[in-house]
């Protein structure tokens, strides 16, 4: 007999940040969430892989999580867990801190696995950074999701977000607050859609390759997603934001499913 999962259970200051996040994504622009997310989904086990735009992007995901009534514990860059506030803040929200670049992050991944198989919803971004694609589309992504999913057995969501790169420049805090004054005064549509989830079963763990395959069909997935959110930006943004970066190395082959 299977023994049930005891769902983790968001605490309330991550629940009232949620809430907080919506007021604030509410109040620099106007938020549209589509894609239903079915109950059983919602309270996991669950992998969101999300596309990564800009540093606004934890808010506005906080805040369509919110509205579709999903609480993820999101695997966020240890940086934010040694800022004196919001460090600890953080810690007892549940969120899963990743040190990059270090020997450490396996230890994430095995804590993100933990989570998820214990019930928990993970939020992950799988490009493991902000996007530097000159159209903004999603890069071709690292396959720490993939080994999550995977490792935990739970299903991915892929989650597409548009318009958060017109609130906060790629290199804030700097040029923070005129953007935020900008887009107070313009109030841009920021768009998430919650897709459907990504077949991974045909992929065995341990073969050669399947955490690759596994990868880019999550990217895939995303792309076509984002397609619906940018229809008359189909190759480059509109909004150009002059301190971000472009970068080929690692753009993704994929473009929108026709």
């Amino acid at each position: 007999m299977d023994t049930p999962i005891t769902h983790w259970r968001a605490p309330l200051l991550w629940r009232a940040a949620q809430l907080a996040a919506r007021g604030l994504v509410a109040l620099v622009g106007r938020l549209e969430v589509s894609g239903d997310v079915p109950e059983d989904l919602r309270r996991g086990p669950l992998v969101l892989a999300a596309n990564h735009i800009s540093p606004f992007d934890p808010v506005v995901l906080a805040a369509a999580c919110q509205v579709r009534g999903i609480h993820p514990r999101i695997m966020a860059t240890g940086g934010l867990f040694r800022a004196p506030v919001i460090g600890p803040l953080m810690r007892r929200a549940g969120h899963i801190r990743v040190d990059r670049g270090t020997s450490s992050v396996h230890h994430s991944l095995e804590m993100a696995a933990g989570a998820v198989a214990g019930g928990s919803v993970v939020l992950v971004y799988p490009e493991g950074r902000i996007g530097l694609d000159p159209g903004m589309w999603p890069e071709r992504g690292k396959t720490g999701a993939a080994r999550l999913a995977f490792a935990s057995g739970a299903p991915v969501l892929p989650v597409a977000q548009w318009g958060s790169h017109e609130v906060l420049p790629y290199r804030a805090p700097k040029g923070m607050l005129p953007a935020l004054a900008r887009a107070v005064w313009r109030r841009p549509v920021i768009r998430v859609r919650f897709g459907t989830p990504v077949l991974l079963r045909d992929l065995h763990p341990g073969t050669p390759g399947a955490a690759r395959r596994a990868t880019d069909r999550i990217i895939d997935a995303i792309t076509d997603d984002l397609a619906p959110l940018r229809p008359d930006e189909p190759d480059r943004p509109r909004h150009v934001d002059p301190g971000r970066p472009t970068e080929t190395t690692r753009s993704h082959r994929r473009r929108p499913a026709s």
